[in-house]
This record gives C-alpha cells, structure tokens and sequence, in this order.
C-alpha cells in the first residue's frame, strides 16, 4: 500500500492511530484533478495512510494526481457513479483485512479532522456505522435553499424510503465496521446509494450514530434534477427489488 509521510502529529493522535492500523479511506473521484491532490495530502498529515481513490471513469487527469499525492487508485474505465465507486472501493478494503472504512468525498468539502472522533464512536462498541450530519454544529455554511427547501424535502423523502429518520440525508460522510461492510452492499450505483445505505442499516439491525461534520460548499452539489434522478433510482430499485 502506498503512504505519504506522516508529518508531526499530536502524541494523542498518535497513540489513537495505532487502533486504526486496518482502516481504509475511500475517496470515490470523478474528473476532480483539481481538488483530489490535497484531499489525499491532507488524510496522509492526519495521519491515514491507507488512502484508496477510486477514479470512475474520469477524463482528467485525476488518476495521475492521486496516485502522485501517494493514494492506492482503482479505475473505473466508464463513469459507472458513486454508489459503484464506493462499492469498488469496499470491496478492496474487505479484501485487504480493513476493520474500518471511512467514506470521504473527493471535492474537498469535508475535514479530516472529524474522522478520528467518529472512528472513538466506532472502537467505543456502541455503534456499527457513523452517519455523518453538517447540521449537528454550526461550523459549516449552508446555503439557505439547501438548509430551508431542499434538505427537509430529502429528509421527508428518505423517511420513506428508509423508515430512518436523520438530522441530515446523502452526506458522503461515513465510517463503518467490519460487520457493517459485511452486510451492506452497494447495489445502487448512482447517488440514491445513501439512501440504500441508511435502508440496509435498518435492515439488517445494525446500529447508527450521526455525528458532526463540517461542510464546505466549493459549488452547490445537488440541485432539483438531481433530487428528482435520485427519487426516480430508488422508485426502480423498489419496482424490481
């Protein structure tokens, strides 16, 4: 597995990271050569060397960047999407002995100082997955048609849907144990995977905690047409489930 250096850190940290030896970061990426070099360099100076990108079908060059900034890359050769990413990419940890995975966005928004505390919920016993929420604090910057419209319309919808009801919904942020990874497979390749994700925790009895991540908006993400593509994925799922 390649590593970056581990700069300086804490002691505290340090000793915390001995725990998390078997722990893999998944960055599913697709055409963010701009941003995937200092999402990688930035997980490697927090200390998380097994670093996996996986580029789904990208036409840039986010491969070569990834790899240079000293991530483990698997390609898609076709954009497939990124609940087929993230599937890619647990399939490997599973493979290679992880005990915990971490769900990390490829576009820069999230911190990397929020994993070490929702990796203490998950070596505490008392959850088997870590849902990550921007709406549990107030560090990150929502914009006001996301935090007023679209994220209470997404979380009616995923009630529905999942029978779980959550502060925040299709945030990227996850950690799960080895049971978890287990027992969820990814079968929804495109976006409506989080709402999969949450359906198959309640399936399968496994428990859950949200936690508070922060948030950066570089661009607006998901807007109308992506809700409705989401909500049209799911309603298939369930015609042919």
């Amino acid at each position: 597995m390649r590593g970056g250096q581990l700069k300086s850190q804490p002691a505290r940290l340090l000793v915390k990271l001995v725990k998390f030896k078997m722990l893999f970061i998944i960055v599913p990426a697709y055409n963010e050569e701009k941003n995937i070099g200092r999402v990688v360099s930035g997980l490697f100076e927090h200390g998380y060397n097994n670093v996996v990108v996986v580029d789904d079908g990208s036409d840039d060059g986010t491969s070569e960047t990834a790899k240079g900034a000293g991530a483990e890359v698997i390609i898609h050769p076709v954009n497939r999407g990124q609940g087929a990413a993230l599937q890619t990419g647990q399939d490997y940890a599973i493979r290679e002995g992880a005990e915990i995975v971490v769900h990390f966005d490829g576009d820069g928004q999230f911190n990397p100082e929020d994993i070490a505390p929702a990796i203490e919920l998950i070596n505490s016993g008392d959850c088997d997955v870590v849902l990550g929420s921007k709406l549990l604090d107030g560090r990150s910057k929502i914009p006001w048609t996301k935090r007023r419209i679209i994220i209470p319309l997404a979380r009616f919808l995923n009630h529905i849907f999942t029978g779980v009801k959550l502060s925040d919904v299709h945030n990227g942020f996850r950690v799960l144990n080895r049971l978890a990874l287990e027992k969820i497979e990814i079968t929804n390749s495109g976006m409506a995977h989080n709402t999969e994700i949450v359906r198959k925790i309640r399936e399968h009895g496994l428990k859950f905690k949200e936690h508070p991540v922060e948030v950066t908006y570089y661009k607006y993400g998901q807007g109308a047409r992506g809700g409705l593509q989401i909500v049209f994925d799911l309603l298939i799922s369930k015609i042919i489930k």
